[in-house]
């Protein structure tokens, strides 16, 4: 099993703005904000909840747009489609979780499912499609797409949207609007609290 301190040594072994190196760090991020959520209470709770759904949103529109596409022709077309139903489910358990109180009981025993899922996808990722994509693509393709994955996370939504997640075509459809709507909400809630 991977932890935050491996995948962190791994991507600093990759080239600045490789796009592996990118997804790393994240996967990194998203474990610690798990661990963050799970020890923590109240408004913190809440605070850490709503930066891992806003990360986690934004991490898989990326993958979705950009990384999938490449580890479909890479890593092949059943292995790419499997992290699709993945994340489509995983979005699915976000919604859920997003209308729940955090200081629920539910809520926590959501949240270890969904961190369950989380981990076991991006173990996934790291075993079959990250090696594929390093293999298969230059140093110059793989920084190319860490910068349309980056430029595709500053436009992508923030909250979960199942009926477009697990579809880059749907992705990039949607996502551009849904994005819109999800950062109005989350600077109308920010100012109101």
């Amino acid at each position: 099993m991977s932890t935050a301190q491996t995948e962190r040594a791994e991507a600093a072994k990759l080239p600045k703005g490789d796009v592996v190196a990118i997804l790393l760090e994240q996967h990194a991020r998203i474990r610690d904000l798990f661990s963050d959520v799970k020890g923590a209470e109240g408004k913190h709770k809440q605070q850490a909840f709503d930066e891992l759904r806003a990360l986690l949103a934004v991490h898989e529109t990326g993958e979705e747009m950009i990384l999938r596409p490449v580890a479909k022709e890479t890593a092949g077309e059943q292995e790419a489609g499997a992290r699709n139903k993945e994340e489509k489910e995983a979005n699915k358990v976000l919604v859920e979780l997003e209308k729940m109180d955090v200081s629920t009981a539910e809520f926590d025993r959501g949240l270890a499912g969904l961190e369950k899922a989380v981990i076991d996808h991006a173990e996934h990722e790291e075993r079959e499609e990250f090696p594929a994509i390093l293999r298969d693509c230059s140093e110059d393709k793989r920084r190319s797409m860490g910068t349309m994955l980056r430029m595709t996370e500053k436009i992508a939504p923030t909250h979960p949207h199942p009926g477009v997640a697990g579809s880059p075509a749907a992705q990039w459809a949607v996502g551009p609007f849904a994005s819109l709507v999800d950062r109005t909400k989350d600077l109308l809630k920010s100012a109101a609290g």
